[in-house]
């Protein structure tokens, strides 16, 4: 249990909780272990709802590129996957593969299973929302910065290049 709290303390999902409602959610998480190549997740699979944050280990993000994988990203420890499907986004919405890089330990935590929380620790379910809302746009603020630069890129401007 004390990986799911020392990981849970460092996510931002609970930047905005106590330490007793950190150790409430951590009861809902298990703790997923993997070898290097192992797939975590990818398209079509039948738990597309699940959080998951990374408590050890790498994890490279990969998206189908014709007929190749591409590696779009490498999660480091604390990082977020699941974001999306997990806040309500349709099953259908899973992108990407995610592979453990090396041994690797993931928490996991399905929607069922944070939503018993609704009625009896509302604003600790608002407060974990809020935190994955800030780090979603953590990521949307930093793949708009490197679109951006990709096309000062191309175009030569911006005077750096």
């Amino acid at each position: 249990m004390s990986l799911v709290i020392d990981t849970l303390r460092t996510s931002p999902v609970t930047e905005e909780l106590s330490d007793a409602e950190v150790e409430i959610l951590a009861e809902l998480f298990q703790v997923q272990e993997y070898k290097a190549g192992d797939v975590i997740v990818k398209p079509g699979d039948e738990q597309p709802d699940n959080l998951y944050i990374l408590a050890h280990g790498d994890i490279e993000v990969k998206i189908e590129s014709g007929s190749d994988e591409t590696t779009v990203h490498v999660l480091k420890p604390g990082d977020l996957a699941g974001m999306i499907t997990f806040a309500g986004g349709a099953a259908t919405q899973i992108s990407a593969t995610l592979y453990a890089v090396g041994p690797t330990k993931v928490l996991t935590m399905g929607r069922a299973r944070f939503e018993t929380l609704l009625n009896s620790h509302p604003k600790l379910v608002y407060r974990v929302m809020r935190g994955i809302i800030r780090n979603m746009h953590g990521i949307v603020r930093r793949v708009n910065i490197e679109s951006a630069e990709l096309t000062n890129y191309i175009y030569k401007s911006g005077g750096r290049y």
